[in-house]
């Protein structure tokens, strides 16, 4: 794996190569008989404790076979693979614009037989109308700085609601009160959204989940947005950057976070009256 600038890139090396230092502890062997065990020279075991050297699946398998875990190969694997390769700046991603970042996520889309999702400040992307995505494109352009392509970037979005209604796909939403209220473009954009979330939440594909302003949150608390794809990855949108996670330990987190908010959620009459409260503020 190549060594990047990247500092977050770095810090999870770094909490990778700390791993590999616990697993080694709890064994309870010295770098010197982990060195003999993988059968390399215990400077490699320094560079790869130190994260001066990053592991390859090869040394992952080795070090755990060491240390008697072959259970923690598949996380630390996903983990090697996530410190390089599947953080992806904003600005470096959408250099060129937005339309390759959604014609990414579209291919994943399209795969995915459920998708869960839960979003704290705006309307998930499938659900968004032409109107509001293009509100929410210009103003992130606007924002990163970024090459200005929301008209095809927006196509490309829309093209995502096809699987509300083709194919075996199953979407389960979380979506924040507040959510519902955030004036995205202007009052008439939203009210259109609105109206839009009222017809989709009635499809057979689709279970909408909305959570009151008053809810109390004894055992989860706002985070970011995220989506979660089968068991196969989770997207984490950041002011930053989108992280994707495909760590198995990391996506039971996140499924974990999910149940947990789902249980704080309203649904059918009752998450339809919160989406109508809202439309009724607009007029």
């Amino acid at each position: 794996m190549a060594r990047s600038s990247s500092s977050s890139a770095q810090q999870a090396r770094e909490r990778l190569a700390r791993r590999l230092g616990e697993l080694r502890r709890q064994a309870g062997i010295n770098g010197r008989e982990l060195s003999r065990r993988c059968a390399w020279s215990p400077a490699k075991t320094s560079r790869l404790e130190s994260a001066t050297t990053a592991p390859s699946d090869a040394d992952i398998w080795a070090w755990c076979r060491a240390c008697g875990v072959p259970d923690q190969v598949a996380d630390l694997i996903a983990a090697v693979r996530q410190a390089e390769d599947l953080y992806v700046e904003w600005r470096r991603g959408q250099r060129l614009g937005m339309l390759r970042t959604q014609e990414d996520i579209l291919e994943l889309h399209d795969r995915t037989r459920v998708q869960r999702v839960y979003t704290g400040s705006g309307i998930a992307g499938f659900f968004q109308t032409t109107a509001y995505a293009t509100a929410t494109m210009k103003a992130h352009t606007r924002f990163q700085g970024t090459p200005d392509d929301v008209e095809q970037a927006v196509a490309s979005r829309r093209r995502r609601e096809q699987a509300l209604h083709q194919g075996d796909h199953r979407f389960v939403v979380l979506t924040e009160e507040s959510a519902l209220r955030h004036r995205i473009g202007s009052a008439p954009v939203l009210r259109e959204q609105l109206e839009h979330l009222l017809q989709v939440m009635q499809l057979p594909s689709v279970a909408l989940g909305v959570i009151p302003f008053t809810t109390d949150r004894p055992h989860m608390w706002l985070v970011e947005p995220f989506y979660l794809f089968d068991r196969e990855r989770v997207i984490v949108e950041t002011l930053s950057a989108l992280i994707t996670i495909t760590a198995p330990g990391e996506i039971d987190l996140y499924e974990r976070a999910f149940v947990e908010l789902g249980r704080m959620a309203v649904y059918g009459q009752t998450a339809r009256d919160r989406i109508e409260e809202a439309l009724d503020a607009l007029r």
